[in-house]
């Protein structure tokens, strides 16, 4: 099969038509891209701040059916992948919170929030096609994204002004693959819109990983003058996976590819039917005005609902929960006497009405209920922040977030009710940067910012059905520094070092049950060393070789445990589970005058700690990746690419989403073997 695909992609190679045109790359390097991060609204060069861009181009690099390996590229960022489907997100070792999901992260999508108020973001339910950019905040973004320690997640769904016409994607691959995105963009200039449908298929890499998801998306934007503007966003998600569970290093080493097998009278992970359904519906709307030149606002509103099953082999938990929230910013430039003065202010609010049911799971199906909760997470933060760029390429930003998070737990099935709170309040969340830039190619920074992160609801009432208000809020200082070099646009490097004090860090525990409960873990000492750099050997379309670059990205992480007891147990001093001490990433991108392209990626991850005492390791790992394509436009209006990719081509066995201090000992969940794909996309519209 593999043979017949790659004799056809040669054919239509070779049998280009005179009048094909090479499309023109025109993403922007890492040095020119634009930044929406903290309102600066500058090239990266003119942050001072730590962040990752994945763009388009990054995300093309691999198959379209995760976004998992182009996010692992990024230094300091690392998304893990338990199962198809479940996915974890780590901001310099936030996964440390997160056995399941994305946890300690505030995620944004297109300025709604994305984090529902119980501080959980369900990124599994966005497939590849509906994010076009990502830009990762590393450290605490408090000052003006809202209470969190781990960092913040910016994500875009579509460019603006792009070219009307309708679209269809298809790829097909390993373990039954099939992933399917059509849609259509009606309108440019002030008013565009586009809907789209994408639904993916896999039959999974490891016994009971099916995966099933169908997202419908309208994404709307419309100029009502040169005042005003609009912008709507409505989703509709039907999310199904099976999960199987972690296995012991003894199960691994016999078969990493089987499910949770049957343990006594615990049943297994088919048996019990252990799997995560959820739909999920989100509408959003953001309004820009225009008061006046140097007067902006930028208001937001969400409304969001859901409906969530999830049958494990412990139990049957059903939650249902709409949410709502709003997001405000007033950005001011006043005109003064010496450089250029940004002032930023406003709020965000979100409230949650939770209803949570956990009954005995009796051969995958619910049977007597056990629990029935009622939870309604509340939260507000308000900022303010001065952006200031003097002479000299000097940029001065100091800003403060003042934050409210509360939270309110009724057992319904306990008379008499006792509703149980907790408020984390009124904590200021401060950061002061300091940028200087030399000669449009150098530029230094340096940062100190303040990180508070409330427990989340599935923390104060996790798996164990134990309502834990008495759990505190994780604080500490943050302070960083960086330098950044871009040499005419060929050459751009960039470099950061941080430090974070973190103390009455939130870690995850497993009772005997295999339940997880969470702990307040005295302090924990992070520091590590972030980079990356690319380079562009040649840039001309008029060349044979139309595009080569090389890029690389290392992290170094040593995170410690500083003060740790519990009970009998000493962990200081130990290594923070779930983070690698180092993480490096290399590829070549090429690009031919025909319209070939090839992608090659390498990914090393050193072993990983996999329980707070340190006696458990996952192994380190090597990974290639390769992706071969061919794309032209022809006759201007019809744009076209075929291409084949593969992964993990050194078939390298090993675990990716580590259970960190797993009961029995059940760390290990196998990723995919070496796997292909095959796939083509084509757009019928308007060659801007």
């Amino acid at each position: 099969m593999k043979n017949q695909l790659l004799t056809i992609l040669a054919a239509i190679i070779f049998a280009v038509p005179a009048f094909a045109q090479t499309p023109t790359d025109s993403t922007k390097e890492l040095g020119e891209v634009v930044i929406t991060a903290f309102e600066q609204n500058r090239k990266l060069m003119d942050v001072p701040a730590a962040i990752s861009y994945i763009g388009n181009k990054q995300l093309n690099r691999f198959n379209p059916a995760s976004i998992v390996s182009a996010m692992n590229t990024a230094p300091g960022v690392r998304m893990e992948e338990r199962s198809p489907g479940s996915y974890r997100l780590n901001i310099r070792g936030s996964s440390l919170r997160s056995p399941f999901g994305v946890r300690n992260v505030k995620v944004y999508l297109n300025d709604i929030p994305f984090t529902e108020p119980g501080g959980s973001t369900y990124l599994n339910l966005l497939g590849f096609y509906n994010i076009n950019a990502v830009e990762v905040l590393k450290g605490p973004s408090g000052s003006l994204y809202g209470a969190g320690s781990g960092g913040a997640v910016l994500i875009k769904t579509n460019n603006s002004n792009q070219p009307a016409g309708v679209g269809i994607d298809y790829t097909f691959g390993s373990f039954g693959l099939h992933n399917t995105n059509v849609y259509a963009r009606i309108g440019e200039g002030k008013s565009q819109q586009t809907i789209g449908f994408t639904k993916l298929h896999s039959d999974g890499y490891r016994d009971w990983t099916r995966l099933d998801r169908s997202v419908f998306t309208w994404d709307s934007r419309f100029t009502i003058d040169e005042k005003q503007s609009i912008r709507t966003y409505l989703m509709y998600a039907d999310l199904s996976y099976q999960t199987p569970g972690g296995l012991t290093a003894a199960e691994f080493a016999a078969n990493p590819e089987q499910a949770r097998p049957r343990v006594g009278a615990t049943a297994s992970s088919a048996q019990a039917n252990a799997s995560v359904n959820q739909k999920s519906f989100l509408t959003g709307v953001s309004y820009d005005y225009n008061f006046s030149s140097n007067l902006k606002n930028t208001t937001s509103l969400y409304g969001a609902f859901s409906q969530f099953a999830n049958p494990t082999v412990r139990n049957y938990e059903r939650r249902s929960e709409p949410h709502t929230g709003g997001r405000t910013t007033f950005a001011y430039t006043p005109v003064v006497g010496l450089g250029e003065l940004k002032l930023v202010a406003g709020a965000e609010l979100q409230r949650g009405w939770y209803n949570i049911r956990v009954y005995k799971n009796v051969n995958g199906t619910s049977d007597s209920l056990q629990t029935e909760d009622e939870v309604n997470p509340f939260l507000w933060s308000v900022f303010a922040q001065a952006d200031w760029k003097l002479p000299n390429d000097w940029i001065i930003t100091a800003g403060a977030s003042s934050n409210q998070n509360r939270i309110e737990i009724t057992r319904l099935n306990k008379f008499p009710l006792s509703p149980q709170r907790r408020t984390y309040a009124n904590e200021i969340a401060p950061r002061i940067s300091l940028l200087k830039k030399f000669r449009n190619s150098l530029s230094l920074y340096a940062s100190a910012a303040k990180g508070f992160s409330a427990p989340t609801s599935a923390e104060v009432l996790p798996s164990t059905g134990v309502i834990s208000t008495n759990l505190n809020a994780e604080e500490g200082w943050n302070y960083e520094a960086g330098v950044r070099y871009n040499y005419q646009q060929k050459l751009f490097v960039d470099v950061n070092a941080f430090y974070f004090q973190l103390n009455n860090t939130i870690v995850q525990r497993r009772d005997a049950g295999g339940a997880d409960y969470f702990v307040n873990a005295g302090s924990t000492k992070q520091q590590g060393i972030e980079a990356n750099a690319r380079y562009i050997v040649v840039d001309d379309a008029k060349q044979f070789v139309s595009n080569l670059s090389g890029w690389t990205s290392y992290t170094l992480n040593d995170f410690k445990y500083e003060d740790f007891k519990q009970l009998t147990n000493d962990f200081s001093g130990k290594h923070l589970p779930s983070v690698p001490n180092n993480i490096f990433a290399a590829g070549i991108d090429v690009l031919l005058k025909p319209g070939i392209y090839a992608n090659l990626t390498y990914t090393y991850n050193s072993k990983t700690p996999l329980n707070d005492a340190n006696t458990f390791y996952g192994n380190d790992f090597h990974l290639l990746a390769a992706r071969i394509g061919f794309k032209q436009v022809y006759a201007k209006d019809f744009r076209f690419d075929l291409f084949v990719s593969g992964d993990n081509l050194l078939n390298e066995v090993y675990s990716l989403g580590n259970d960190i201090n797993a009961a029995a000992n059940r760390f290990y969940n196998v990723a995919p073997g070496r796997n292909y794909a095959v796939g083509v996309a084509m757009f019928w519209g308007k060659r801007k």
